[in-house]
């Protein structure tokens, strides 16, 4: 906050529901609940059990809504939760929270319906949102003069762009032959690198300091921009190639820099906090997606789809599931621990995400996997809302209705 600037208080008097108090509420709960309904509607559009009015196939519109609609939805939570600690700022509540929800409610029946209403318009309408949550957040960050996180403002405008791509793609505009998705998840990947690296360490140093632990991670410093800057140049060389050695080198490069990043933040010193551990866990899918896609660009043995699976199912799936659940225990006032029914549920994504890559590496098993896969990411984000759902929904413990 700029000095001089008096703080402003963030849990003013609020009139209307306790879910548009505060920006995380509503779309942490629209996330947990789309992340498991999305899955169901989309084994069940494979299996030819469940036909939506979509013009999109199953897999295009699997993809789409996990990314664009779970990712973006949690990304937005977490984004409209910390730039008020940010910029010092009130929060997005009320009225206009209430339409960034509308607006991301009417992105997921517009894409569903896209073969009543048509391509074009559903593409209009779901653009809408992460368009929106660009200039939100973009006009909260000059407000503040908080440029330090322009960055990742800049990530989610990639994003939006990236969901352009993608519809454009669909309608034969473009000719990019999975571009859109390879550059929606280096843009995702890239986002759990840059906010990864300041709150894992961050939350860890804290937790250890408070106990007295000797060794504390490492601050962020020049390793830490110069593994970024690797992880982006082979992000951007996978985008562009993604079956050559022009990808694989970089990749393995920028795996074995994110793994060496890692092990400078004390992860086995966590253990004893699944809060703390599932951050590590989540982080570590990172250098072992990019080595599969190095091995995938060279090697017919390991095909990509595993390792683009741990990046999605893996570092996504795990870090937004850890930072949603800490974000609501947090900003509802509760401790900062883990019960065993998170606990649980960080467990289950994590089998989850190791059925769905071995289902890819092992054909003979695929089946039974992908069965395991999908009932362990539905069942760990229904216990995520079994948790945190009343909390989102609820005042903060310790205030009255």
């Amino acid at each position: 906050m700029p000095k001089g600037r008096k703080p402003i208080p963030r849990y003013r008097d609020h009139a209307g529901p306790i879910v548009l108090s505060q920006g995380f509420r509503p779309f942490f709960l629209l996330a947990g609940l789309w992340a498991a309904l999305a899955l169901v509607l989309s084994i069940g559009m494979i299996q030819g059990r469940i036909a939506l009015p979509t013009a999109y196939d199953a897999v295009s519109w699997h993809f789409h809504e996990m990314l664009f609609g779970y990712v973006a939805a949690t990304v937005t939570g977490f984004l409209l939760a910390a730039i008020p600690n940010w910029t010092g700022r009130l929060p997005l509540r009320g009225g206009p929270l209430s339409g960034l929800v509308g607006l991301w409610l009417a992105g997921r029946v517009a894409v569903a319906a896209s073969a009543l209403i048509g391509v074009w318009p559903a593409a209009v309408i779901d653009l809408a949102f992460l368009a929106t949550v660009v200039a939100v957040t973009f006009r909260e960050i000059a407000a503040g003069r908080n440029w330090r996180n322009l960055p990742v403002v800049m990530a989610v405008a990639l994003l939006l762009l990236c969901n352009a791509l993608f519809h454009a793609e669909f309608v034969g505009l473009v000719e990019g032959d999975g571009l859109a998705q390879r550059a929606a998840v280096a843009v995702i990947v890239s986002l759990i690198a840059l906010v990864g690296g300041r709150i894992v360490p961050s939350f860890t140093r804290n937790w250890l300091a408070k106990r007295g632990a000797e060794r504390l991670p490492a601050g962020f410093g020049t390793f830490d921009r110069t593994v970024l800057l690797v992880t982006l140049i082979a992000l951007v060389c996978w985008i562009a190639a993604p079956s050559s050695l022009v990808a694989g080198v970089p990749m393995a490069v920028a795996a074995a820099f994110n793994l060496a990043r890692l092990a400078r933040w004390c992860g086995p010193a966590t253990l004893r906090e699944p809060l703390l551990w599932v951050l590590h866990l989540g982080y570590l899918w990172i250098p072992l997606g990019l080595a599969l896609l190095a091995l995938a660009a060279g090697w017919d043995g390991v095909p990509a789809s595993g390792a683009l699976h741990a990046l999605t199912v893996g570092a996504m799936g795990t870090m937004t599931l850890a930072v949603m659940s800490r974000a609501t225990l947090g900003h509802t006032g509760r401790a900062l621990t883990a019960g065993r029914p998170l606990t649980a549920a960080y467990l289950l994504v994590t089998l989850a995400a190791l059925a769905r890559v071995v289902s890819a590496l092992w054909g003979v098993a695929a089946m039974p996997l992908l069965s395991v896969a999908a009932a362990a990411w539905i069942a760990a984000f229904v216990l995520f809302l079994a948790v945190c759902g009343p909390m989102l929904v609820t005042c903060r413990a310790g205030q009255a209705e």
